[in-house]
């Protein structure tokens, strides 16, 4: 195969990558792709689905409890961690098998090894195999890293976790994000004590400050420690257990596991994007323009290497679009960053689209309008459970065009993709206010806030 050309090279099988190489070949284009690992990348195997499945997991022993303080005469919930990865793990065999048909039928040919640039138009496999092609998407994903503190090799990373045959009597998330908030979920629902140690004064930064207080309140009565302001200095063993130090000198108790939620690092250096001259932005990360070129023409970039929204489905549409642009005869096509929703799965589940109230008041000032109601939902009425739900409207102008939705309660995960769409159109508060409820449920919140 050395010297065999193609119309792409595809370097990395993760969802952005796959997107691309099927856009590509549906146009016509020759592809290759080169996957060291399983197809899927972080998403499938480390990442959203894995996670998610923990999720239901952890809901669904939530919702037994709820049954039982309504009612139901169930057992307390004993969850067969081992029976439970085994159904997980063949699920995602199963999207194994989907994505190598799928690049069987488009006759793409994957090589399942690693690529290197050896030229700004050549792909050099670990076998010593020369690839060319005149373009070359990248989509080599990013991955977890750890702090630069003594004893942080003692920590575990989010791809640990997918490890677990058990929960950790007593764990530490070190990081108040996305990544640290489903954990603490998870692992405090499927039987582990949690503690997180946050650096900043809150969680989920990037969020609606007022959603994000209630979500801390909402962990605080299920359970989780919460040590906000937290400036953490090392980690040391003590037996087979993990002791932190924090920037005052105070000791933590010990801990079964410790892990680590402080952030991602892009993987440009697994594929030597510097040797080629590709412009690195901090962390990594490859910058590129509103169509996904990067500094190198002919060299394009999505997913989580990029410094763009770090979010699988993100990666996906900029990838079609890409194609669609490059081998489709459309010029002009390319993703429109603005307003993407985003949902973190936490218990219960946060997300929001468009801006937070703090962002509209920086751009639009006295324009700004808020709206916003609070509420238990039925069933943990039903069961005088402390959990809440906040939901929130941010609007601009006369006219009160919905500028953000921001919603933290259960089935919110649901509830937004429709709400994100009449947002994108450009719903405005009187819209919603002549849409006839759905009664009762919690989504009818979101058109009868006064």
């Amino acid at each position: 195969m050395s010297g065999t050309d193609f119309d792409l090279i595809v370097v990395g099988g993760g969802s952005g990558g796959l997107a691309g190489a099927f856009r590509a070949a549906a146009h016509g284009a020759r592809v290759a792709i080169l996957e060291p690992g399983e197809l899927g990348g972080t998403c499938v195997n480390v990442g959203c689905v894995p996670k998610k499945a923990m999720w239901l997991a952890a809901d669904l022993s939530q919702k037994i409890a709820a049954a039982a303080q309504v009612g139901f005469a169930v057992p307390p919930p004993q969850f067969d961690w081992r029976a439970f990865v085994a159904h997980r793990q063949r699920y995602i065999a199963n999207i194994h098998t989907s994505y190598q048909q799928r690049l069987d039928a488009n006759k793409i040919a994957l090589l399942r090894t690693r690529g290197c640039f050896s030229a700004k138009d050549t792909i050099e496999t670990d076998d010593g195999i020369r690839l060319r092609a005149p373009h070359i998407l990248i989509a080599t994903g990013g991955r977890p890293q750890r702090p630069d503190i003594p004893g942080a090799e003692y920590g575990l990373v989010s791809d640990d976790f997918f490890n677990l045959c058990s929960a950790p009597e007593r764990v530490a998330i070190v990081g108040g994000g996305y990544i640290g908030v489903e954990l603490a979920g998870v692992l405090q629902a499927l039987g582990s004590r949690v503690d997180m140690y946050v650096r900043g004064r809150r969680l989920l930064n990037g969020f609606d400050e007022e959603l994000s207080l209630q979500l801390a309140e909402d962990y605080r009565q299920y359970g989780v420690r919460l040590h906000l302001g937290c400036e953490l200095r090392s980690l040391r063993r003590e037996g087979e257990r993990v002791v932190l130090r924090d920037g005052a000198g105070g000791d933590s108790a010990p801990f079964d596991a410790v892990f680590f939620a402080t952030g991602r690092r892009a993987n440009s250096d697994v594929c030597g994007a510097n040797k080629v001259g590709i412009r690195l932005e901090a962390g990594g990360h490859i910058h590129v323009d509103d169509f996904q070129n990067t500094s190198v023409p002919g060299i394009y970039a999505v997913g989580d290497v990029t410094d763009r929204v770090a979010l699988t489905p993100v990666a996906i549409a900029a990838a079609r679009r890409l194609m669609d642009r490059v081998f489709g005869g459309k010029p002009d096509s390319k993703l429109d960053y603005a307003d993407i929703a985003t949902v973190v799965f936490s218990h219960p589940p946060i997300g929001h689209v468009g801006l937070t109230e703090e962002e509209a008041r920086a751009r639009h000032g006295d324009a700004v309008r808020v709206y916003r109601t609070g509420f238990r939902p039925m069933l943990h009425a039903l069961a005088d459970s402390p959990q809440r739900s906040l939901f929130k409207l941010v609007c601009v102008g006369e006219e009160e065009r919905v500028v953000g939705i921001h919603l933290l309660g259960e089935g919110a995960d649901e509830i937004l993709q429709g709400f994100a769409a009449a947002l994108k159109r450009g719903v405005t508060k009187r819209d919603l206010d002549e849409t006839v409820a759905i009664h009762p449920t919690s989504a009818e919140e979101v058109v009868l806030m006064r």
